[in-house]
């Protein structure tokens, strides 16, 4: 289940990289400690996924089991969190690979 969130979070990471350079400009972006009080209290959510993107930065998937909301974050290595995207009716997958030479 892991696995398929992080390949889930490496498949957004173009969409990641393009927008961390707006976000790192101070639009939706603040303290990591802030952006964990506030997705955790407000909207429940709990981290899902964690991945390694360029220039030392972490991309995590946070969600909420019972609302469906999530959250997409990355955290530059100054700790500085900005949020990338967010959205609602989040899901746990369990897909299996297609065979090798299936282009599915």
């Amino acid at each position: 289940m892991m696995k398929q969130m992080f390949k889930l979070t490496m498949g957004l990471g173009v969409m990641v990289l393009a927008a961390q350079t707006v976000n790192a400009q101070g639009q939706n972006c603040a303290p990591r400690p802030a952006v964990l009080e506030r997705l955790t209290e407000k909207y429940g959510e709990t981290r899902q996924s964690i991945g390694l993107a360029a220039q030392g930065s972490v991309v995590e998937v946070f969600a909420s089991q019972e609302t469906g909301s999530w959250t997409i974050t990355v955290t530059m290595p100054n700790g500085l969190t900005c949020l990338v995207a967010s959205g609602q009716s989040f899901e746990t997958l369990a897909e299996a690979l297609p065979a090798k030479g299936n282009d599915a």
